[in-house]
């Protein structure tokens, strides 16, 4: 079983459409024909509009605890508001001696539970966000919704990627392709923990160069496997070249360039992958030869990527 994961250093860049795209190549393979997907955006989940899938299971997620006051115990003497550095302990309008804790404000540190002098403060569980499972026509999906202002987005992500890989051992399947977060905090360390590869997403700007710079060093530092594709390539092709450029200076495989195409929006609109919505395209055919250099790499055959990347450039260039 391999574990894929698709990334960029800021969100926006076409995860998504990839992951989609991925998930009914993989779907027609006889390589990766048994295939999981986890959305792990937990922030801003969007996987599920282009996957159709029909939930089976739903459940509760908790995050961290938060300060709850017994009123009945509470004796008002007013400790635990001086005490609070977040000023999450309010007086109650005009009741003098009664206090209230603001949920959105308390950090859970406990603080004031500890000083109680009336052992009147409790810290309750806080449930934060749901979980699913689903069925969808590509393979079993694994998603997840984190309520607004949120936290604890990465303890979400590994709970989720955990269910997949349980799944995954228990029905013998070839890939555990996930659509992870942007950028490079707790999300999407726990994305892309234990994976085999990890195909990071670019745009040809001065800041997705940086954005690219930023995610890869991460992905090392954890000692994973990286490969690269720059998606609307055709939209500024000296910065895609210098992308390339860095690539072979750090010696990361680049999968392919995704050139723009109107296309690709009208297949979010129908709800489905672009390969499968209109084959034809251009941007499914390098979708396709980019699928083809990821496979490979994942198959542990990457002088098979670098003669499909040779060829796919120069299609693009010359088109």
């Amino acid at each position: 079983m391999k574990q894929l994961v698709v990334l960029s250093g800021k969100g926006g860049v076409g995860k998504t459409i990839i992951t989609a795209a991925f998930a009914h190549l993989a779907g027609s393979s006889s390589v990766w024909e048994q295939t999981v997907i986890v959305d792990a955006d937990v922030d801003a989940a969007n996987l599920e509009f282009v996957l159709s899938p029909q939930i089976i299971h739903r459940e509760d997620f908790q995050g961290g605890r938060i300060a709850e006051i017994n009123q009945a115990a509470c004796s008002g003497c007013g400790v635990c508001q001086d005490l609070c550095r977040f000023d999450a302990i309010k007086q109650m309008g005009k009741n003098e001696g009664v206090f209230i804790i603001d949920p959105i404000a308390c950090d859970g540190c406990a603080a004031c539970m500890y000083q109680c002098p009336g052992a009147a403060i409790a810290m309750t569980d806080q449930i934060v966000g749901e979980c699913y499972r689903s069925t969808s026509p590509y393979g079993p999906l694994f998603h997840a919704e984190l309520r607004p202002a949120q936290e604890n987005s990465g303890k979400l992500v590994a709970l989720i990627k955990q269910r997949a890989r349980q799944l995954a051992i228990e029905e013998q399947c070839d890939l555990i392709l996930v659509d992870g977060p942007p950028g490079i905090g707790c999300p999407v360390i726990a994305a892309a923990s234990g994976v085999d590869l990890a195909l990071i997403v670019v745009e040809p700007t001065v800041s997705g160069v940086s954005d690219m710079r930023r995610i890869l060093q991460t992905i090392d530092h954890f000692g994973s496997t990286s490969i690269v594709c720059i998606n609307k390539a055709d939209l500024n092709q000296p910065i895609a070249d210098q992308i390339e450029l860095i690539c072979q200076q750090v010696n990361i495989p680049l999968a392919g360039r995704i050139p723009y195409d109107d296309q690709v929006i009208d297949s979010i609109v129908a709800g489905e992958p672009i390969t499968l919505f209109s084959p034809e395209a251009r941007v499914s055919q390098e979708l396709v030869e980019i699928w083809k250099n990821v496979s490979r790499t994942l198959e542990g055959k990457p002088e098979q990527v670098q003669n499909l990347i040779s060829t796919s450039r120069i299609g693009i260039t010359s088109a």
